[in-house]
């Protein structure tokens, strides 16, 4: 591995820099009109969070100057942007809950370095292809033990150590997408002969298919005996996405919508809890003080933000019960308007974008299929929640990720981060290294 930066990579790590320095103003712009509009005056720790948040992003940026030297300049700034809002918006709500997340991006900063550190080449992760398989799946059935699942909002989804709550689903779907690249990459040529029809579809033979009704099954159990919605729709997206990029046959994408579509009614007719879901998304006026106070609540708050929003620090977020979670993009649209939700979604957009950019320049076939993997992941949960939120889809429990309030999607996403950044590090690297190799060669 060649270790010095290219050309390509001293302008990835200077534009990153400015990036940066970009994100930490907004966030102390932010944060500073917060205070004001809520205080009428600077807050007082304005220096020390000016410092940590530069200090934090600052070490990150070093970090991969040093084990990431040619990989995409602007997600580890659109990370910083989105999680300096999160923060500004969590201490708007709570100042408890925000020296909290704050802690919780330290040690997600660490976990990014760390990732780095530890995973040189990510084409070694395809070896413990089945390890991580027991990993992930070990993981989501861990708030299902007794003493250590913990049930919160009606969802099982929590895992207790100690005094240490933690959602082990959030490292379990980086764990299953590196599975699935490895597994899907090995059965790719089986799983792309098309020598079954079924109807107009023509799909490989049935006993091929394993995978796909596995991880059906998989994501019907998650949502039956531990109630996570946005879990079981995250997981089977993200698999049927990776089976169709590495097959090339778009008639899986319609098998897995059939899937889908059999197994979410099978959910609606079967669970309770999925019944009500669906009732509160076609008309939260049903029960406008149970369960449609939470969404009545977000709209009327997206609602007064109009276009330019009622301003930081002057709506009324603490109208809307766990707005830190799952509803934080209802606050940030109440006192930053349309604009302000605009900005954070296409933030995410951009996220996106350097996600596929960095599997289409991948050389490996396991780099693509885990970049597109992990991108698809924090596309589609963003989705999800934000879909949610507007009552475009029925309201899971999944967080906005780096924005959100939680340590387990905190740490889990910068980790995520470092692995697309690591693919895109070995991509440049590569390219570089082949025209030093082939003129070594002809000299």
């Amino acid at each position: 591995m060649i270790s010095t930066i290219s050309t390509i990579g001293r302008q990835r790590r200077n534009t990153e820099l400015g990036l940066i320095i970009l994100a930490v103003a907004v966030t102390a712009g932010a944060y500073v009109l917060a205070s004001l509009g809520r205080t009428a005056s600077l807050p007082a720790d304005i220096v020390p969070f000016l410092v940590v948040i530069f200090a934090l992003l600052i070490f990150a940026h070093v970090a991969v100057r040093r084990l990431a030297p040619n990989a995409d300049g602007t997600l580890l700034p659109i990370a910083g942007l989105l999680n300096g809002l999160g923060y500004v918006f969590i201490a708007r709500l709570d100042e408890d809950l925000a020296g909290l997340q704050a802690t919780w991006t330290a040690v997600g900063i660490a976990a990014f370095v760390g990732t780095l550190f530890v995973v040189r080449r990510v084409k070694d992760l395809e070896r413990y292809r089945y390890t991580f398989m027991v990993i992930g799946m070990a993981l989501l059935l861990v708030p299902l033990v007794p003493f250590f699942g913990r049930e919160i909002n009606g969802a099982r989804i929590w895992a207790s150590i100690g005094p240490v709550n933690f959602q082990p689903g959030e490292f379990a779907k980086i764990a299953l997408a590196i599975f699935f690249a490895s597994y899907l990459i090995e059965k790719r040529e089986l799983l792309g002969m098309a020598t079954f029809g079924l109807g107009p579809l023509k799909l490989p033979d049935p006993k091929h298919l394993g995978p796909i009704f596995l991880a059906w099954g998989f994501s019907l159990m998650v949502m039956f005996f531990e109630k996570d919605l946005g879990s079981a729709l995250l997981f089977f997206a993200v698999f049927v996405v990776m089976l169709w990029i590495a097959t090339q046959r778009a008639s899986y994408l319609v098998f897995g919508a059939l899937l889908f579509s059999a197994g979410a009614w099978f959910a609606w007719t079967s669970f309770g809890h999925v019944q009500q879901r669906v009732e509160i998304w076609l008309d939260p006026r049903v029960d406008p003080k149970g369960d449609g106070f939470q969404i009545l609540e977000s709209l009327y708050a997206l609602a007064s933000g109009g276009v330019t929003g009622t301003g930081p620090g002057l709506g009324n977020p603490d109208r809307i019960p766990v707005a830190e979670t799952d509803f934080i993009f209802s606050v940030i649209g109440e006192e930053l308007g349309l604009l302000g939700g605009t900005l954070v979604i296409v933030a995410f957009v951009l996220m996106v974008g350097a996600g596929l950019r960095i599997a289409v320049n991948a050389e490996s076939d396991f780099d693509t299929l885990l970049a597109v993997g992990l991108t698809t992941l924090i596309g589609v949960q963003s989705f999800i929640i934000i879909a949610g939120v507007i009552q475009l889809l029925p309201l899971t429990g999944v967080t906005l990720p780096f924005v959100s309030y939680g340590g387990s999607s905190l740490v889990a996403n910068y980790i995520l981060l470092a692995l697309l950044m690591r693919i895109s590090d070995d991509n440049v690297t590569r390219q570089v290294a082949r025209p030093a190799r082939v003129a070594g060669a002809t000299a």
